[in-house]
């Protein structure tokens, strides 16, 4: 008798060891860890998890396998549910796509050595484009990089089977990078948080291969963002909990650990805590000043003195304290360097809603034109929003010229198509 007549009995068996004895009880679970972990409120229904207990379960979705690998404490894939490119190719199953982000999938183990046929200057090969692309994220199109960088990480997982001993750790560490690229711009350029979850997810298990704690902390810490921008304070502090860890493995740099606070004072704003928010913006103030003898990586390009101070005058302008919100931001953009025009664009946004908040709205719409010149450039998901928030500021001054003029340019042609594709 074929064993999958009887159903996913892998599924059923783990189900009911975690003490869920009824398909309903196992449902009230996942329904209530969603929140938990950064998921929302969802509806997961007893028909789904009776087609997951199915002989054919479909693959789930990147959310519900979260939930599933989260209330059962399993990997998914010993969960009886078989990845559809290993379903339809199994040859081509080590580096083939996933469902999301277009590499594999969350759940799924790293493709092992089969066979090493590559030359030993295959790593230095392989992360010499890593780096071309982690230099390209400033100046190329988002969605232009991030079909390069997806198919940066797909050969990278096809050279895992091709490579052992140092050139395979070599690879592992430019694919970690190389995932993280995509799920920052997934997150950041694109808004696609689920895909950017996932994505993180598969960049932590290239850094665990690699062994390189610095680069696991750095992924664990924008992971952290995701729940953090979606007001789930407990998650996100876990994930940075877990990226302190990581970075005391490291070791790190003051500059790291100072990136660090500022992710935990974003997070804090974001989930209304403007009080601890401040402190740990102190706090990385403080760290960076501590200059301690470690250096930064070369990976490390997202942080700077600048890019603190935009962080401070941010969540300065979020606690109300506008005057000190001005004067942080204006030191973040003379501190930015000429290439950093996406970190501008936020920037000018922010001193933008400063402006509304002295109901200046014609030298509001001075920095809208500003960040929109910057955005022009190149689009940033991130900024543009900063912007849009802008102009509900400037409401009541609908009728000027200096607004109408704002207008204009959102609603243009390029513009309004790069907001309905980001």
């Amino acid at each position: 008798m074929n064993p999958r007549a009887r159903g996913n009995t892998a599924l059923k068996a783990a189900r009911q060891h975690a003490g869920f004895s009824s398909q309903q009880a196992f449902v009230d679970a996942l329904n209530r860890a969603a929140p938990r972990i950064g998921l929302g409120q969802m509806e997961v229904s007893v028909r789904q998890v009776r087609r997951w207990e199915s002989s054919n379960p479909p693959w789930p979705r990147a959310e519900h396998q979260r939930l599933l690998v989260h209330v059962l404490q399993l990997p998914v894939e010993r969960l009886g549910f078989t990845p559809p490119w290993e379903a339809a190719d199994p040859a081509a199953a080590r580096g083939a796509s996933a469902v999301h982000g277009g590499h594999a999938g969350p759940g799924t183990p790293l493709p092992s050595a089969s066979r090493s046929v590559q030359p030993p200057t295959i790593g230095a090969d392989y992360s010499a484009i890593t780096a071309a692309h982690r230099r390209m994220y400033s100046s190329v199109q988002p969605t232009h990089l991030h079909l390069a960088v997806v198919e940066h990480t797909r050969l990278g997982l096809q050279l895992l089977t091709e490579t052992s001993g140092v050139a395979r750790r070599v690879v592992s560490l430019a694919l970690a990078e190389s995932l993280l690229l995509a799920g920052r711009i997934e997150f950041f350029d694109l808004r696609q948080s689920e895909e950017a979850d996932a994505t993180f997810i598969r960049a932590l298990q290239a850094a665990g291969e690699a062994d390189d704690s610095l680069l696991g902390s750095a992924i664990l810490a924008h992971a952290a963002f995701i729940p953090g921008w979606n007001n789930h304070p407990a998650e996100a502090a876990e994930r940075l909990r877990a990226a302190r860890t990581y970075a005391r493995r490291g070791p790190a740099s003051a500059e790291f650990l100072a990136w660090i606070d500022a992710v935990e004072a974003e997070c804090s704003s974001r989930c209304g805590h403007p009080g601890d928010a401040l402190t740990a913006i102190d706090s990385a103030e403080d760290v960076l000043a501590s200059e301690n003898d470690n250096h930064s990586p070369e990976w490390f390009t997202w942080f700077s003195a600048a890019r603190l101070a935009a962080f401070k005058g941010n969540i300065q302008l979020l606690a109300g304290r506008y005057s000190q919100a001005r004067s942080s931001l204006t030191e973040a953009l003379t501190g930015l360097e000429a290439g950093e025009s996406k970190q501008r664009a936020v920037v000018l946004a922010d001193l933008a809603t400063v402006e509304v908040s002295q109901e200046k709205p014609v030298e509001s719409c001075k920095r809208l034109h500003e960040a929109l010149d910057q955005l022009a450039v190149t689009w940033y998901a991130t900024g543009m929003e900063r912007v849009r928030k802008v102009r509900e500021g400037l409401q009541p001054w609908a009728d000027l010229d200096e607004v109408q003029s704002i207008d204009d340019r959102l609603y243009g042609w390029s513009t309004t198509l790069n907001a309905l594709r980001g």
